[in-house]
């Protein structure tokens, strides 16, 4: 059967027990984060509002996002088994990208949610409601999995070339597209589509509404009104940063970094899978004074 060879940290030995003990902190830190926060938004009725609805659909994007590395990963630096099946690395690829895609969709709900709050408030409760909520997660889940599909299905039926080894921990759609044989024209140009499609869109998106947003509060006449409301958005503006400013990094050297040492390309990659998980329920536990609260409670019980 066609299988891959996974790699770990270049220059490394794979039994590098050293670095398995903290990717698996990380792994822990990010279940624990997230698991909490949709814990608290679960059991704290004054957390029932679109803010925070939309901040568990983040939470439940970055888990998923996190899981679908973690076998591979603990694999590779834990049992030194860096050999994958072709049918496991298709499927790993697939979900790598579709909760990427998710996640970025609802950054955008909660850019929209920021717009909304900062632009229009008498409207809020009455534009953000349940109903508009429930729609926009079943939008936001079903494109990146209808988005992401087409790119499974076409690299599943390109030959192969004799060199498998792939330059991360997990499949990546450019990694795999690297060791094809045949014509990857089809490939490249709706792999490229599908990002503009999704998170192309959604950056200036975005984009669009934070440039609003910081006209809105600009017009505000109270400095002490406008930091109030610019300190609404600045966790929401971490996670956005934390979430493009890796993915931005690793398209560039995947397309034009060929030159760049794999200790590069492999840093930047681990980076945009497993950095947002674990810092975003940090920045939010930090500058959501709601969250922040019900912790210090939870842990005054204890």
């Amino acid at each position: 059967p066609l299988t891959f060879i996974l790699t770990g940290i270049p220059g490394l030995l794979v039994s590098s027990y050293w670095m398995a003990l903290p990717l698996c902190c990380l792994y822990l830190f990010m279940l624990l984060g997230n698991c909490t926060l949709l814990w608290m938004i679960k059991t704290d009725h004054s957390l029932h509002t679109p803010m925070y609805y939309f901040l568990s659909m983040l939470s439940l994007a970055d888990l998923g996002l996190s899981l679908s590395t973690l076998p591979t990963m603990l694999a590779i630096f834990w049992f030194e088994s860096t050999s994958l099946h072709f049918e496991a690395c298709i499927v790993q690829m697939y979900f790598i990208h579709s909760f990427s895609a998710i996640e970025s969709g609802v950054l955008v709900a909660m850019a929209f949610d920021r717009f909304v709050a900062i632009c229009y408030p008498l409207r809020y409760t009455s534009v953000l409601t349940s109903s508009l909520i429930m729609k926009a997660g079943g939008v936001i889940f079903m494109r990146g999995i209808c988005v992401v599909l087409p790119v499974a299905v076409l690299i599943k039926k390109m030959p192969f070339c004799r060199s498998r080894v792939l330059s991360h921990s997990f499949c990546l759609h450019q990694d795999m597209l690297r060791l094809v044989c045949g014509d990857v024209k089809v490939n490249s140009l709706y792999g490229l589509t599908a990002v503009i499609l999704t998170k192309g869109l959604d950056s200036l998106t975005i984009l669009l509404s934070y440039t609003m947003i910081i006209r809105t509060i600009l017009n505000i006449v109270s400095q002490e009104t406008q930091a109030k409301a610019f300190s609404t958005c600045i966790s929401h503006l971490c996670a956005v940063l934390i979430f493009y400013i890796p993915l931005i990094g690793l398209s560039v050297i995947h397309r034009f970094g060929k030159h760049l040492p794999p200790l590069t390309h492999t840093l930047l990659a681990d980076a945009y899978l497993l950095v947002p998980p674990v810092l975003n329920p940090l920045v939010y536990s930090w500058k959501t004074k709601q969250i922040r609260r019900r912790i210090l409670i939870l842990l005054c019980r204890k």
